[in-house]
């Protein structure tokens, strides 16, 4: 099946109303783009497999460990764009397809992965399954993370017909080498005037949690100079994340917020809020939060993650030189290489620049770019 055919397949699951998509982990949109993978595998005579923490795997060749492995994930952010993650599982399969119509006889296997809930959409960690899978992040704090309705993971794992999730150290040992091709989220392609480029690190990056207190009181009889509006308080932090992160060269974003009892006519009696900041190194990002002047609760952290020097020289030697760049994105790639999987990126040129967002674009042709080249390394790492 050729990438427009596999793509097509794909483009209805969870379409929002505002063009992006909403595909949360363990939802009915989830599974049915679990089936989805399940069924592409199943076409190329791939045999499937679901990791301890749900992860789904699809293997081709002899049944020697370790395996060269590509992929990414399907979920999503509330209304983002069709290529985050999709992009790279699209691609594993179609890679794989270009091989076996070519006759290649792999040495060692190649897989193709569907990491879980890489998003953190609904329960709030990014790259849940394959921190789950690593030993990253512990089961036991998994299962008590609570969506914005109150749903905690061990409820959806229930409802969706999944075991409480756990590490998997054999699932990580099949994985020899990781190549994950991604749609890049940013502009540096687009700078470098190229089609294709090679990932060379992830910035260090985290999430923190801010409870803002005030008291709940009408908002049509209450002076301003009796109020405890803890909204006020959001917005000094908003601002005061902006300042510290263009004082220390970083990003921070407050893009989620909570509020209590959240009427129209009612001052709030607490704002729960979430900061996400990023930098070239972790210095940068501590100094950031500790600039804010609230106190906060760390939810997740990744530190700056290299990639495997000896594995980006391959790629760029069987891709005869692309250009090689660093993102501020995290991705399983980064996860897996903490745990010393060696693992590199593909990126493919978004003409638009923007990501998490339905404006988020690849034109077809660097697409099948992307193919091309993810086939070349499969390949070359394979034989």
């Amino acid at each position: 099946m050729s990438f427009d055919a596999l793509w097509a397949e794909l483009e209805p699951v969870g379409r929002a109303p505002s063009g992006g998509y909403r595909r949360f982990a363990w939802t009915r949109e989830d599974l049915t783009l679990r089936s989805w993978f399940a069924s592409a595998a199943a076409a190329r005579g791939l045999d499937l497999s679901v990791d301890r923490a749900g992860n789904q795997w699809a293997w081709w060749g002899p049944p020697s460990v370790p395996g060269v492995v590509a992929g990414s994930h399907l979920d999503s952010v509330p209304d983002g764009g069709a290529f985050d993650g999709p992009l790279g599982v699209v691609s594993a399969f179609c890679a794989i397809s270009a091989l076996q119509s070519s006759g290649f006889v792999p040495s060692r296997p190649i897989g193709v992965v569907n990491f879980a809930d890489e998003e953190g959409a609904r329960f709030g960690v990014a790259c849940a399954g394959s921190r789950l899978l690593t030993g990253a992040l512990p089961a036991e704090r998994a299962l008590a993370l609570r969506d914005s309705d109150g749903v905690t993971m061990a409820d959806a794992l229930r409802a969706a017909g999944r075991a409480a999730p756990a590490a998997d150290p054999e699932a990580v040992r099949r994985v020899g080498v990781f190549v994950e091709l991604h749609v890049e989220q940013g502009r540096g392609l687009i700078d470098l005037g190229a089609s294709i480029g090679v990932g060379t690190a992830i910035w260090p990056h985290g999430r923190w949690r801010v409870d803002l207190v005030g008291e709940a009181n009408h908002a049509g009889t209450t002076r301003l100079a009796d109020r405890r509006d803890p909204m006020l308080d959001y917005a000094r932090l908003v601002l005061a994340a902006r300042d510290a992160a263009e004082r220390h060269g970083g990003v921070a974003t407050c893009g989620k917020v909570r509020v209590e009892p959240n009427g129209v006519n009612a001052i709030p009696s607490r704002v729960t809020a979430w900061v996400d900041a990023r930098a070239p190194s972790a210095e940068a990002v501590r100094r950031v939060i500790a600039s804010l002047g609230a106190p906060t609760t760390e939810e997740s952290w990744t530190d700056e993650t290299v990639f495997d020097a000896a594995l980006r020289a391959r790629l760029t030697a069987v891709l005869d030189n692309p250009p090689q760049l660093s993102t501020g994105a995290g991705h399983d790639a980064g996860i897996l290489a903490a745990t010393g999987v060696p693992s590199t990126m593909l990126f493919v040129r978004n003409p638009t620049g923007v990501s998490h967002s339905p404006a988020e674009f690849a034109e077809r042709d660097d697409c099948l770019a992307g193919v091309e080249a993810l086939t070349a390394v499969l390949q070359d790492l394979a034989r």
